[in-house]
C-alpha cells in the first residue's frame, strides 16, 4: 500500500504513463506546430463533438475507478476481519482451555495462525513461501496444493483432539469452530478476487476513447492561442489517463505490488498481537517502514 506524502509513490505511479506522456506530447506538439501552418487549420470540429467524446469518456472512468476501488476496499475489509478473527481464536483457546497442561497446545495453535495468516498472504501473491512459512511446513511435514486450507484443517484437527483431552463442552467448541470457519470465508473470499479477473476489452474500449478524445482535441480549440491549445492537448487526456492507471493498478490487490493491500504487515501485527495476547507481555510493535509503501 503506498504511503501518502512520499515523494517516491508519485514517481511509482508516474512510471505506469511515461508512454502515454510521451505519445500525446510529441503528437500535441506537432499538431499544434502544423496546425497554423498547413490545410489543417481549415479543419474545424464542433466543440459538442469532443465534449460528447469527453463525457463518454468520464463516465466510463467513473464506473471503471468505482469498481476497481470496490475490489481494493473488500480486500481491506476482510483482512480486517483476518486480524480480528486471528486474535479471537487464540484468545478462545486460552481462555476455554484448562490453565494447567494446556501451554504447548495453547503454542501450537498460535504458532500454526501466525504462519496461517503469512501462508495466505504468499499464497494469493503467487510467490514462494517465505522462510518462517517453508521452515514450519517442513518441521510439521505438511504437504498440500492448498497450504492454508490445510493448516486450517489441521486446526479442527487440533480443536477435536483438545475437545476429548480437555472435556470442553459443545459450546466452546461450536464457538471455536465458528471461528476457524470465518477464517476459512475470509480465505474463500480472497481467493475469488484474486482469481475473477477484470475484463480486458473495458480497459482496451477506455484507452481507445481516450485516445479519440486527444486526436481531435487540437481540432475543436481556438487556434488564436498555440500554446494553450498545445498544453490543454496534452493536460486533458493525461488527466483521464491518470484516473485509468490509478483504476488499473487497484483492480488487482494481491499482485506483489506497491499498490497491494499490506498483507505482510497486516501478518506482522497478528503475529506481535497474538504473542502478546499467549505471554502476557507488552511486545514491541513492527517498526514503521521505510520505504514508500507498505508491503
Amino acid at each position: 500500500m503506498l504511503v501518502k506524502n512520499n515523494y517516491n509513490s508519485i514517481l511509482y505511479f508516474l512510471k505506469y504513463m511515461w508512454f502515454d506522456i510521451l505519445i500525446i506530447v510529441i503528437y500535441a506538439i506537432i499538431i499544434g506546430t502544423i496546425d497554423h501552418n498547413t490545410f489543417l487549420k481549415k479543419i474545424s470540429i464542433p466543440l459538442p463533438i469532443t465534449a460528447i467524446t469527453g463525457t463518454i469518456v468520464s463516465l466510463l472512468l467513473a464506473f471503471r475507478t468505482a469498481q476497481s476501488y470496490d475490489r481494493w476496499w473488500e480486500a481491506r475489509k476482510i483482512w480486517g476481519e483476518i486480524v480480528n478473527d486471528s486474535r479471537t481464536l487464540i484468545r478462545q483457546i486460552k481462555q476455554f482451555l484448562p490453565n494447567t497442561d494446556s501451554d504447548k497446545e495453547l503454542i501450537d495453535f498460535a504458532e500454526r495462525q501466525i504462519i496461517w495468516c503469512y501462508a495466505l498472504s504468499d499464497s494469493l501473491r503467487k510467490k514462494q513461501f517465505s522462510t518462517i512459512v517453508a521452515l514450519y511446513l517442513e518441521k510439521n511435514k505438511i504437504k498440500a496444493n492448498n497450504i492454508p486450507a490445510k493448516l486450517l484443517n489441521v486446526h479442527c484437527e487440533q480443536l477435536a483432539s483438545l475437545a476429548t483431552k480437555f472435556n470442553l463442552n459443545d459450546n466452546k467448541q461450536v464457538q471455536i469452530d465458528t471461528t476457524i470457519s470465518r477464517l476459512n470465508d475470509a480465505m474463500g473470499k480472497c481467493e475469488r478476487i484474486k482469481n475473477t479477473v477484470f475484463p480486458k476489452s473495458y480497459s482496451l474500449l477506455i484507452h481507445f476513447l481516450i485516445y479519440v478524445l486527444a486526436s481531435i482535441l487540437p481540432f475543436g480549440l481556438d487556434d488564436n492561442y498555440p500554446i494553450l491549445e498545445i498544453l490543454l492537448t496534452i493536460i486533458i487526456p493525461l488527466l483521464l489517463i491518470a484516473v485509468e492507471q490509478t483504476a488499473i493498478i487497484m483492480q488487482d490487490p494481491f499482485e506483489n505490488q506497491p499498490t497491494d493491500i499490506p498483507m505482510t504487515t497486516l501478518c506482522e501485527v497478528i503475529e506481535n498481537n497474538i504473542s502478546e495476547i499467549i505471554s502476557n507481555k507488552a511486545i514491541e510493535p513492527p517498526k514503521n517502514t521505510k520505504t514508500y509503501y507498505l508491503k
